[in-house]
């Protein structure tokens, strides 16, 4: 699974034209994104394509959703974005990935999910790389919502 489709003409810009893209996307990802290596990026006509090493899934959700969530880019290929399998002792951390609709909140989002508003931070906190004001979010944005066991 190494394809996901985001909305194209939302999200932050970080480049001007098709030719700085790729450049201020790997930029933008080893500023924003903690445990990758060896990062390599491509752009071509609104795909990003993703390669490298991940230091666990989490680094890697939030690469494709950090990429996903540029203005102008429509898919992100993540085929050669390798996570390596989690260890049995070290359990492996749920979370769903939710598309932003017209009249979201993050507190009727949390509700939705926790059953309380208030836990809203929750989903913040798991999002702070994508979303930089907890009032500032805009349909199409992809979230990663952390799962309770």
């Amino acid at each position: 699974m190494g394809l996901f489709d985001f909305v194209k003409d939302v999200g932050r810009q970080i480049f001007d034209t098709d030719a700085e893209a790729a450049d201020n996307i790997k930029n933008h990802l080893e500023v924003k994104t903690h445990g990758l290596s060896n990062l390599d990026v491509k752009f071509d006509d609104g795909t990003v394509t993703i390669c490298g090493d991940c230091a666990n899934q989490a680094a890697r959700d939030q690469a494709i959703l950090i990429a996903g969530n540029i203005q102008g880019v429509e898919k992100v290929v993540a085929d050669d974005l390798v996570a390596p399998e989690p260890k049995p002792e070290e359990p492996e951390e749920k979370v769903e990935i939710y598309e932003i609709v017209s009249g979201d909140t993050l507190g009727g989002i949390a509700k939705r999910y926790y059953g309380k508003a208030g836990a809203y931070m929750k989903i913040f906190e798991a999002n702070k790389d994508i979303i930089s004001d907890p009032n500032k979010i805009y349909p199409g944005q992809k979230i990663r919502i952390p799962l309770d066991d």
